[in-house]
Parts: structure tokens; sequence; C-alpha cells
């Protein structure tokens, strides 16, 4: 039985997905398995895994069910002591599984262990370094306010977690890994490996492109979560939603150009609604960088359109 089961969904990922299962071969911890579920490719991503040569992946093909059914199909698969998952187009440091292991043993009371993210353009090349979160133990509050584990690519967990949390919600597509976390961390500790591990690939087509039903199901996840959260916590929830509609903010404000004011006037709903919830955000230097960007934006909308008009005709 393999220490680490490593779980990858993949669906079209012919591009990446290469690139994917070469960071978990570089791995300096090598007793793993890894079980990839396809989910209805259409295109050649099965014939590229089936090229590689390497005894530890099991691949499994379904028709499309979705990111979160595949995740749970891989999960009940697994035979590892712990669980690792990783989209099919983000990549690992090779001491990501290794130095997350180590930590979990060094804190046993610890179940979950999570590192930083950085980020990296469709070619592979960094883009910036991701934040530096500190929260360690109970976590559930920090988590509560904002998803500060980024992404899907990050988590190892202990297998016996599962017998008390479920595994990934359908209902939730666009929020299943932060529902996810969410019900970890209200159950057990987390520990953090203080490094940048995970590489986490922006692209066109992830989840945060498609921001209004992102938007909506993320909302509703919260207001679910709401309804179970200790009374001490309510408090949180004006505060929770007025940081994710700000993450919705910047999300439009990345996805503005020069053809497409739409996503301006997203943008300052979105941040009007995040002030409006939670005041104190306004103070905030990344709601102040937001807020500059969009001023720029604005004032370049309004030049180019005030410079189309002829004065000189009557």
């Amino acid at each position: 039985m393999p220490t680490v089961s490593i779980i990858i969904p993949t669906y079209n990922s012919e591009k990446t997905i290469k690139e994917t299962l070469m960071s978990v071969q570089q791995q300096s911890f090598t007793d793993w398995e890894l079980i990839i579920i396809d989910d209805g490719s259409t295109d050649n991503t099965v014939e590229v895994i089936k090229n590689i040569t390497e005894p530890r992946i099991k691949l499994f093909v379904y028709e499309n069910g979705g990111v979160s059914t595949a995740r749970n199909r891989g999960i009940a698969r697994a035979t590892g002591e712990y669980l690792s998952f990783l989209d099919a187009d983000d990549l690992w440091t090779s001491d990501k599984l290794a130095l997350q292991l180590e930590t979990l043993n060094k804190y046993p009371k610890a179940k979950v262990v999570y590192s930083w993210t950085s980020y990296i353009d469709e070619k592979g090349q960094l883009l910036f370094l991701g934040p530096q979160f500190s929260f360690q133990g109970e976590v559930f509050k920090e988590l509560l306010q904002k998803n500060f584990l980024l992404n899907a690519s990050n988590l190892m967990i202990h297998t016996d977690v599962l017998d008390i949390v479920e595994g990934f919600s359908p209902e939730f597509s666009y929020a299943a890994d932060w529902y996810f976390y969410l019900r970890l961390a209200k159950n057990f500790e987390f520990a953090l490996v203080p490094q940048h591990q995970i590489l986490y690939r922006q692209s066109a087509n992830s989840m945060s492109s498609n921001i209004e039903k992102m938007r909506e199901q993320c909302l509703s996840m919260l207001d679910s979560i709401f309804e179970d959260a200790p009374s001490q916590l309510q408090y949180l929830k004006d505060i929770s939603h007025s940081n994710f509609y700000l993450y919705c903010a910047d999300l439009y404000r990345k996805k503005i150009d020069s053809k497409n004011k739409k996503n301006l006037s997203s943008a300052w709903e979105n941040l009007h609604r995040a002030i409006t919830l939670h005041s104190y955000n306004l103070f905030k230097k990344d709601t102040q960088r937001i807020l500059i960007k969009l001023f720029l934006w604005q004032l370049s909308f309004d030049v180019a359109k005030y410079s189309s008009i002829d004065f000189g005709k009557r």
C-alpha cells in the first residue's frame, strides 16, 4: 500500500497533462500512487497519458460528471494513508510531498497540511509569488473569511478524515474546493509548509473565468456554512461576503480591456457591494489598489469617449 494517493481529474487536458505528470514523477518522495480520473475528455488527453511509462499511474476513464464527481471517484479508488490533489494544468515543486509529509509527522494533531502558491502563465512561466499566509491549528475562522488555500492542488490530508468529512460536493461545482476545506477546518487542525510549492496555472479556461456563476455558487455555499456555524462567528458573515465581492471585483478588473467596458461596470458593482457590506475593506491596500486601477480605466474610457466627439459640428 502506498503512503500517498495523488488524485488528478482530467478533462481535455492534452496541452498540460504531460508537464503535470512530470512534476509528480520528479517528487523526491517516491512512495505514491497516481490515480487519474478522466472525466470524458474529447481531445487526446487519454492517449497522452497512456504514452507515459509509469507503473504507479492508474488511469480510469468515465463519462463526464464534473470535477467534483471526478475527484470523488479518485478518492474511492485511493489506497494510500494520505491523499493529495492536483489539477491537470498545475505543477508541484519536487519537494512538495516530502515536506508536507514531514510536517504532518511533526504535528500529529494536524490532519491537513497546505503550502504557499506561485502563479504561472499558460506557458509555465512564473508570473508572481502568492501571499504567505501563516494560519495553523484551528483555522475555521480564518477560512470563513477567505479561501487562503487558493486552489485545489494544495492540500494533503490523512484519509481517516473522510470518516467525518465527505468528499467534494457536486452541488457547488464552482465552490467545491472551498466548501471541502471549510468542512475539514471545522473538524481538524491544519499545518503549514511555509514554502511556495504549488504552481497554479492561470488561463482563460479556468473556473474563475466564469465569474458570475462562481460568485453565485460561492455566496450560496457560504450561506449554507454560516447556517451551521457557531453563534460567536455569525458576525463574520458580512465580512466573508465582502471579501468575496472584493475578490470578484479584482477578477473583473483583470478582464477589462479597451473594447470591453462591461467588465469595468461589473468590477465597480462588486467593489461597491464589498464596501457596503464591510466598510473597513476600503482601507485595505488591496482594495485601494483595485480602486486606483478602476479609476484609471474609467478615465481612459471617458477620455476616449470625449476625444471621439467633433465639437466643431452643430
